[in-house]
């Protein structure tokens, strides 16, 4: 039985139709299918092999290389407490504590309404914004025990918490798995025209041939 819905695998055939070859899309499919479902299920690995010509141990050998990625059932909202030596130094640690005994589970559990997964993570690229902390990998910067309250608050009561916080973005918190709000589309005489490797003859269309730069450089 097919995992794609019948809208995703248009999408995800158009996804593919982008690259000279359809495992190149395994990333992009890997992302369309967590979106679907939340987490990437076997039943999406088999279906993402079998459209793009890999086997399902190639899919989770590439998706599995990547933090985003989860093989597992999660909460709708992913909760990552960034612990790495400058959010560390700032209290991350005594914030992921916080969470922890807010939300009632350890590092890597879900709560049982299923609203909320947790996870210590090494480093989430927000070093001067320390402590930090991420929902749906959505950024909330120099955060306390109380704006991780206030934000719980939010999500359990329907509220966006992006619209109090720094995090960049004035929606609502969508589910885990969502990325963007706006799919990109590439009409297809738009594209790079991009061939496989064994098909390109000469060097790269962008790279000057000798006979084309001046002398003086």
């Amino acid at each position: 039985m097919a995992f794609f819905s019948s809208p995703n695998e248009r999408l995800a055939r158009e996804i593919i139709d982008r690259y000279p070859r359809p495992r190149s899309a395994l990333i992009p499919l890997l992302h369309l299918a967590q979106e679907q479902e939340g987490w990437v299920t076997r039943e999406a690995m088999v279906q993402i092999a079998d459209l793009t010509g890999s086997t399902p141990a190639e899919v989770l050998g590439t998706g599995s290389f990547y933090e985003m990625f989860k093989f597992h059932p999660v909460g709708r909202y992913m909760v990552n407490v960034c612990t790495n030596i400058s959010c560390l130094l700032l209290g991350g640690e005594e914030l992921l504590e916080h969470v922890e005994s807010t939300l009632g589970v350890r590092s890597g559990g879900t709560t049982d309404d299923g609203l909320f997964t947790v996870e210590e993570a090494e480093c989430v690229a927000a070093c001067t914004e320390a402590p930090c902390f991420m929902v749906n990998y959505r950024y909330f910067h120099r955060a306390t025990a109380e704006t991780f309250d206030a934000v719980v608050a939010d999500l359990r009561s329907g509220r966006s918490p992006l619209v109090r916080g720094n995090a960049g973005d004035r929606g609502t918190m969508p589910p885990h798995g969502s990325l963007g709000r706006v799919r990109q589309r590439i009409p297809a005489d738009r594209r790079a025209g991009i061939v496989p490797p064994e098909q390109v003859d000469g060097p790269p269309a962008w790279l000057p041939r000798p006979e084309e730069v001046g002398s003086d450089g």
